[in-house]
């Protein structure tokens, strides 16, 4: 937990589950909701795990044919798919780490003025985010085929975007 002080009687705390949650949830249906990059059961053994002539020569004349028949079955990857679509989905009324200011806090000035500070700083480093996922120079950032990294942009759009860190941890 972090915490920084915005005045002798008001501490202002901010969990690291929030944005630890975000990081880990919210990115799985982009990433995995293609099941070849991480499929959750594999209905047989890759041919290199079991050394068997027979197997392995199949293996080398089609590869193909090798790995479609350890991918798990359709009834399986859909059971997935829609489980990582729940995980990975923001609600409509979904609050958003640094969005909007409680209402106590507009009151007071000191508080106010710590929440504008933390909302800036919030602002920068999604702008950090976006100029270094248009940096052609950085690795796994840029390029056909490589997905922005966004998961940690404080805010979001509803439904399943690979960003937003809320207030909250829900399922």
């Amino acid at each position: 937990m972090r915490a920084f002080s915005v005045g002798s009687e008001s501490p202002l705390v901010q969990l690291q589950g929030p944005g630890h949650h975000a990081a880990v949830n919210f990115g799985q249906y982009v990433y995995a909701g293609y099941f070849p990059n991480r499929p959750t059961i594999a209905r047989t053994n890759v041919p290199t795990e079991d050394p068997d002539d027979e197997v392995w020569e199949m293996f080398m004349k089609k590869p193909e044919a090798a790995l479609l028949r350890c991918f798990p079955s359709q009834i399986q990857a859909t059971t997935v798919l829609a489980v990582l679509d729940i995980l990975s989905n923001h609600s409509p009324d979904e609050e958003y780490i640094g969005e909007t200011m409680e209402d106590a806090w507009a009151e007071d000035e000191v508080r106010r003025a710590a929440f504008e500070r933390f909302k800036g700083r919030l602002m920068m480093f999604e702008q950090t985010i976006d100029e270094r996922n248009a940096n052609f120079e950085l690795k796994n950032r840029n390029g056909a085929g490589v997905v922005p990294y966004e998961l940690l942009k404080p805010f979001s759009e509803p439904g399943v975007t690979s960003k937003g860190v809320p207030y909250s941890i829900s399922i």
